[in-house]
């Protein structure tokens, strides 16, 4: 089968490789779509992105398709269904997962990090990775359901309550999903910065009350005129030193800050311990997804969450290795990979 391999630093081809054989308790998916996230970007460009990923691997954990075959002892999934797929495969056995925080498992297995993954025509994964999804959903709407999935655990940590305030910083895929969830969740007023235009028009469309380039020179006094008080959350959805130093300068007394954007391992911020004792601020971070990827599904299938406006383009695998090298290609929104 074909699948785009990453072999090292800023060193992705596509290969020929075997197809995998599932194991008693694994599912052998078909894949029919997988999106491109930043962590395969910080994988590629050497970064740490959630784990390490040693070279040769498959990348892509974004991904849904149909089961192909099953193992011996599955029972749930059956050939032909539609599935949706958790890249995270944890023990279930540890202190960690025994704890109810198995999204630190000791012996996490990372599909597209630390195992194969799903820019391939054909993957295996551990029956627990999969959920089905409604035959009325695209596979490009349901290999979303990991990104919303990590959104919402994000979300739930961030505590977004009816009639809040709420600043979202970077209106790429996850900022957009944050606006969406926080719009469901009864925020009250919305804002986003974000420069790139289009961006910031799917904002407004999608329920901001303000969408500003903060690149801008009058930015700052266009957020605090319409929010004098700042904001009860903020959602920095970028990882950069300027941008999470901006999300706690926005961020008003007794409010909360996500720290959502991944940056890389060296990164440093500068913050004021002042500044957060006299505003009584709340900083969080949230990592991957424990326990949202049905709450994921759900919210897909039932339609209460659309994202079909956010997928941008959808191209073959042997033209994914464009959105790796074409930073300008991908800054355009999410982009996903048909096998």
């Amino acid at each position: 089968m074909k699948a785009a391999v990453f072999h090292g630093v800023h060193n992705i081809s596509i290969d020929d490789i075997q197809v995998p054989e599932p194991n008693d308790y694994d599912v052998l998916v078909k894949v029919k779509a997988c999106g491109v996230c930043g962590t395969d970007l910080h994988i590629y460009e050497g970064a740490k992105g959630a784990a390490d990923c040693k070279p040769p691997t498959v990348l892509g954990h974004e991904f849904s398709g149909i089961v192909e075959r099953v193992g011996t002892k599955v029972t749930e999934f059956s050939p032909g269904d539609r599935v949706a797929v958790d890249p995270n495969n944890v023990c279930g056995e540890c202190r960690y997962c025994l704890s109810g925080k198995a999204h630190f498992c000791s012996r996490m297995i990372g599909t597209g990090t630390t195992a194969d993954g799903g820019f391939a025509e054909y993957c295996r994964v551990h029956r627990r990775q999969l959920t089905k999804i409604g035959d009325h959903l695209s596979f490009e709407e349901g290999a979303m359901a990991e990104p919303i999935s990590c959104c919402l655990h994000g979300l739930d940590l961030t505590g977004v309550q009816t009639g809040d305030d709420v600043l979202i910083i970077g209106g790429g895929t996850i900022g957009q999903i944050m606006l969406r969830l926080c719009v469901a969740a009864g925020a009250s007023r919305i804002a986003m910065l974000e420069p790139i235009a289009h961006k910031r028009e799917l904002a407004l469309k999608s329920g901001a009350v303000l969408a500003e380039n903060p690149l801008a020179e009058n930015t700052d006094s266009k957020l605090l005129k319409a929010f004098p008080f700042k904001f009860d959350r903020v959602i920095e959805c970028v990882g950069s030193k300027a941008t999470m130093e901006n999300a706690i300068r926005f961020a008003g007394n007794a409010s909360t800050v996500m720290l959502f954007g991944l940056t890389s391992p060296k990164c440093t911020i500068e913050v004021y311990p002042y500044t957060i004792f006299q505003r009584e601020i709340t900083l969080r971070s949230s990592y991957i997804n424990p326990y949202t990827i049905g709450r994921a599904v759900s919210l897909l299938n039932s339609r209460k969450l659309t994202v079909r406006d956010m997928i941008m383009d959808v191209i073959s695998l042997k033209d994914c290795l464009k959105v790796f090298t074409d930073a300008s290609y991908r800054a355009q929104g999410k982009i996903m990979v048909r096998p």
